[in-house]
């Protein structure tokens, strides 16, 4: 067998500059050809691209005057939902994840009976973990995770079939396994790359999906109340965000195509792996890394706002320019998600004794809209975002930094199954949109001529 041949990075820099040299298109074509950069115009507001009855973003006031964030689920407010399983001692993801799926709240006996299907979908083929998760581990639990999702459809005994009960069936057992093929793969990872012990946990289906989590991540198998109640908030505010989000996005486009549940699920795990999607959490984790280890004193104001100003100039962590967990595509006032969370991730701080880190977040969130403000020209306000706290939260609970995202994960993949159920039900076209070709015509030159 001939040899394989790889080419190595020193030869691919030439044609890494043609790249660079044929592929940027200057900026004035966009505005020429009114190009909605992002799907999104120069206010900031986007594309109609598309029709939903799962979620509802409000933003901005009927008139267009920037509001405090609202979020509605299947078209109740998602602080309402809260207040109401919170009132009761409930958890209350499972309940969100019917809610999204068939748009009604269940009766206490349609939820015990939902939950109970999760339950006994909570479980992998024969094996599975053997013979695909501990062989070779990847040391990106996003890709992991892609990865066995993709290899679930071998297992699947009509994995191409998309008719709505067997896609409603697909998904209902990826959403209980996610939490498993997330800790499992991270399990693998930390024991093969980092020669950590290795440990399993079968899961209960008589716990929730937060509590799963916390019960298979750790030796031990115990939480607290508390622990597995604010895990339980943060899977529930990432549960859905409309059918623009990018990963959502990218559901109705890959499901348009007429593909199988796994493969869309998949690239919608592409897409939130992104730090400018669901990666966002694990960066404010290392940007607040980065800023206590430059702090002298962390109660000094002008010291936080010196690194701040560092971050934007491109002088701080990881030079983008970027405050991670402040501002919003679409939310200008507040987010209610990052509004919800903030009580809840106080309560846990004073439970680990880690007010001060606390207060750290409290100081950030009230100085980065100022330092923005004086440093940028925005045509919206500018506040902290979901992912501002919930990497603290994350933190908090002991979750390694690898697991932020697939959590991140666990709670979409509920939002991405009614979105591709929407699509499928709406026998909607492939989503096709246009790009317009702006290289000037030439002639082809035989090769002997170039």
């Amino acid at each position: 067998m001939a040899e394989s041949y790889q080419i190595e990075l020193p030869e691919l820099l030439p044609l890494a500059e043609k790249v660079l040299a044929n592929d940027r298109i200057p900026q004035e074509l966009y505005t020429r050809y009114d190009v909605k950069r992002g799907l999104r115009d120069l206010s900031g507001k986007g594309v109609l691209a598309g029709l939903t009855e799962i979620s509802e973003i409000v933003s901005a006031t009927p008139d267009g005057k920037p509001c405090e964030g609202r979020l509605f689920y299947r078209g109740i407010e998602i602080q309402k939902i809260v207040d109401g399983f919170l009132k009761e001692n409930r958890f209350g993801f499972e309940e969100v994840v019917y809610l999204l799926l068939f748009g009604e709240l269940p009766t206490r006996t349609e939820l015990d009976t939902f939950t109970a299907v999760l339950g006994h979908y909570r479980s992998l083929p024969t094996s599975f973990v053997r013979d695909v998760i501990m062989k070779a581990p990847s040391p990106d639990m996003m890709n992991a995770l892609a990865r066995s999702v993709l290899t679930l459809y071998s297992y699947d005994p009509k994995p191409d079939d998309t008719d709505i009960a067997n896609v409603l069936r697909q998904c209902l057992q990826l959403i209980a396994q996610f939490a498993l093929l997330s800790v499992y793969g991270y399990q693998s990872a930390r024991h093969y790359h980092g020669g950590e012990s290795l440990f399993i946990h079968a899961p209960r289906a008589d716990l929730s999906t937060a509590e799963n989590i916390l019960y298979l991540l750790r030796a031990d198998n115990r939480y607290t109340e508390l622990e597995a109640r604010v895990l339980d908030l943060c899977l529930v505010l990432h549960a859905e965000h409309g059918g623009g989000n990018n990963s959502t996005f990218t559901t109705h486009v890959v499901t348009s195509s007429g593909t199988d549940t796994y493969s869309s699920m998949a690239s919608s795990l592409g897409s939130l792996k992104g730090p400018r999607h669901g990666g966002a959490n694990c960066k404010v984790d290392a940007m607040f890394s980065d800023l206590r280890a430059h702090l002298q004193n962390p109660e000094d104001e002008d010291e936080i706002r010196a690194y701040l100003n560092d971050l934007l100039d491109k002088k701080a962590f990881d030079r983008t320019g970027l405050i991670y967990g402040m501002g919003h595509a679409v939310y200008s006032l507040s987010d209610p998600r990052a509004t919800i969370l903030r009580r809840f991730v106080q309560q846990l701080s004073a439970e680990k004794g880690r007010e001060e880190e606390y207060r750290l977040y409290e100081r950030v969130e009230r100085l980065a809209p100022q330092v923005i403000a004086k440093k940028r020209h925005i045509y919206k306000g500018v506040s902290a975002n979901v992912d501002f706290y919930s990497g603290f939260v994350y933190h908090l609970l002991g979750l390694p930094r690898e697991l932020y995202t697939p959590v991140f994960a666990v709670a979409r993949i509920a939002g991405w199954s009614a979105h591709r159920l929407e699509e499928l039900a709406g026998g909607g076209k492939i989503i096709r949109p246009a790009y317009r070709c702006v290289a000037e015509e030439r002639e082809y030159v035989p090769l002997d001529q170039r």
